[in-house]
């Protein structure tokens, strides 16, 4: 059973404890309640500035997503442009939305999905950063 509904964008609670009563935080133990808790972190993401509450919040909902992410969803084979579209694609993101990420053009993410260019070092940073994986895992 979904606890978020997609779709929902009532203002989300500023304190720790009031975000902890609407989705505990848990150990993951299945696909909905991770996909449930990666658009909790896109939600607290697209907020714009977090309280304490909340980035103390979206950091235990990161750490747990990690540990499932690291047992379930395993990219260690994959390098560069593949691990950069499987990453991609386990989070729901396009081409478009790889390209607003990065602050680019939006033709440039299906470019760099396609090989048709690189990604900077500046690109690799902010990704390696954002889906907490190491910058050599964009390398092929």
């Amino acid at each position: 059973m979904r606890v978020i509904q997609n779709g929902s964008r009532t203002k989300l609670p500023g304190a720790f404890r009031d975000l902890v009563s609407m989705m505990p935080p848990q150990a993951i133990m299945d696909e909905v309640h991770y996909e449930n808790t990666v658009e909790m972190i896109d939600r607290l993401m697209a907020s714009g500035k977090l309280t304490k509450g909340q980035e103390l919040y979206m950091e235990t909902l990161v750490q747990l997503v990690q540990a499932y992410e690291a047992a379930h969803h395993a990219i260690k084979s994959l390098k560069g442009i593949a691990a950069l579209r499987h990453i991609l694609a386990a989070h729901r993101i396009n081409a478009s939305g790889l390209a607003a990420f990065l602050g680019v053009h939006a033709s440039m993410g299906s470019k760099i999905l396609n090989g048709e260019r690189a990604l900077t070092v500046a690109h690799i940073k902010l990704l390696a950063s954002r889906f907490k994986v190491r910058p050599d895992t964009f390398l092929d």
